[in-house]
């Protein structure tokens, strides 16, 4: 079974690498190049070493990728075989044997065969071709198991509890993004303001990129992008939960930021984390933000539907953006949740010290949060239309919380942003007399059914529970999990001779 191919090439495709790329060799592919068109005019190591003045292990060091040729023995070569610098530098293998080889030197130089403690196998000529073709498969084969071995649902977990402890370190700020994000817009003059459909499409074309809406996207994916042909592609429908400004911006993200195929899940959520924190840069500029925000401090009067507005965004979007800037420009701790109707943690973040549930491993997404607090009241709210505001005793102290309710097509969710009791009076609707207890996660506090329903129902009732098999389900295999990639590379063909 083959290993996905989503790195080959790292970037757009060229036919060759120019002079100014020889600092970037591929010292394995140059290398068997080099022994290709030696062999190919029947040369000797001994001959090539006469005709170029180079000590013949020199040159063995160069064609078995162990030594990076200078620019004058390249072009030195390039002339000797006949060649132009351009061939000779070639991206692609000059045959099917030459590839295998590449693609085990690396292989064998890699961490995972490193690990194993095997002796290296010497490449040569006399190698069978159904040995190294063998050889490269097992390698193949090795990498696809361990990664699907890892690719569980407690690796994920595992992974999210490592990212949010660095973004709880970092404030969830990140000032290298933020600099791309301003460089971005600078280039196309935009300093305030909700960022238009139009000056998201002058930000393609400042990066290069043509713009093309589909209708066959493929179903796992939300974007596509063709490095090759430097066009990003986007869906038609109408249906899509995710906004077409916030989609853009996170796939022109990964170009900027300069991501490369993910290696494993906590690679694919960073890259993810860091895509989505260059979009809300993008819609709400650091500078911008901060003035508004600062203003509205002064004010006392701080709100998410209030940033929400400025900018026009979602107020999902707001709230991530307000948890980017809050500790950092304006000394409020702060945490979020995205909590699902059924009480269950989608998404969290705290640098305040709130006592999130959390599993064994220090997971919080899945975990079941306090009825009692304001992420699971405001579904008992009868006015939607206004954010819901309420004070919470929590075994780790007051916290006030501001809430709304979304619904999308996984059913209702709220979405809130709390800050402990010392930093409220910069709040509008911090005069609520809304306010709850919680002991969690003392199990007497919501765990457990109140005596009396125990007493009226224990023993006479028997729920039939909805399978869960999603818990029970590996991480979709991939680099990008539950991307096909036959399928995207198919869509990609078919949509690369349109003009």
């Amino acid at each position: 079974m083959s290993t996905p191919t989503w790195n080959r090439p790292a970037g757009p495709q060229k036919a060759a690498l120019s002079v100014e790329d020889a600092e970037e060799l591929d010292v394995i592919s140059l290398g068997r190049r080099i022994r290709h068109l030696r062999k190919a005019k029947g040369m000797t190591l001994d001959d090539l070493s006469e005709a170029v003045g180079t000590a013949p292990s020199q040159l063995s060091l160069m064609e078995n990728g162990k030594r990076e040729p200078k620019l004058s023995m390249l072009k030195t070569l390039a002339g000797i075989f006949g060649v132009g610098l351009d061939e000779l530098l070639g991206a692609e293998p000059p045959t099917k044997r030459a590839a295998l080889e590449i693609e085990l030197e690396r292989a064998q130089r890699g961490p995972l065969y490193q690990s194993l403690g095997l002796p290296k196998v010497r490449i040569s000529s006399r190698l069978p071709m159904d040995v190294l073709e063998s050889l490269v498969g097992l390698q193949g084969e090795l990498e696809r198991r361990l990664n699907e071995q890892s690719a569980t649902p407690e690796e994920a977990r595992r992974a999210n509890v490592e990212l949010r402890g660095e973004m709880r370190e970092r404030n969830n700020y990140y000032p290298d993004i933020e600099k791309e994000a301003a460089k971005v817009l600078k280039s196309i003059g935009h300093t305030s303001g909700p960022l238009s459909h139009h000056q998201i499409a002058d930000i393609a074309g400042h990066l290069g990129f043509s713009l093309h809406n589909v209708s066959d996207l493929p179903h796992s994916t939300r974007s596509v992008t063709d490095l090759k042909n430097m066009r990003v592609y986007l869906t038609q429908s109408q249906r899509s939960e995710h906004s077409t400004r916030s989609v853009l911006l996170q796939a022109f993200g990964h170009h900027v930021l300069g991501h490369a195929a993910p290696q494993d899940y906590s690679d694919f959520l960073r890259q993810r984390v860091a895509t989505n924190y260059f979009a809300a840069s993008l819609m709400m500029p650091e500078k911008a933000t901060v003035d508004f925000l600062q203003k509205a401090k002064s004010a006392r009067e701080l709100a998410v539907e209030d940033i929400r507005d400025a900018f026009a965004v979602s107020y999902e979007t707001a709230a991530h953006r307000f948890t980017n800037l809050a500790t950092e420009h304006l000394g409020i701790s702060v945490h979020f949740q995205k909590v699902h109707e059924s009480g269950i943690i989608h998404k969290a973040y705290e640098n305040d010290g709130v006592n999130f549930p959390m599993d064994h491993i220090g997971a919080i997404e899945g975990q079941s949060v306090c009825r009692y607090w304001t992420s699971r009241e405001v579904f008992e709210v009868a006015d939607q239309f206004s954010a819901y505001n309420q004070y919470t005793d929590t075994t780790a102290g007051t916290f006030w919380c501001t809430a709304r309710t979304e619904r999308s097509t996984a059913g209702k969710f709220s979405l809130s942003i709390g800050v402990p009791y010392v930093h409220v009076k910069w709040f509008r609707g911090r005069d609520t007399t809304e306010r709850s207890s919680s002991t969690c996660p003392d199990e007497s506090c919501c765990r457990r059914p109140p005596l009396d329903l125990q007493k009226e129902w224990a023993g006479y009732a028997w729920p039939s529970a909805r399978a869960q098999t999603h818990l029970l389900a590996a991480m979709p295999q991939g680099a990008f999990p539950g991307v096909d990639e036959t399928e995207v590379y198919s869509f990609l063909s078919a949509h690369a001779q349109e003009r």
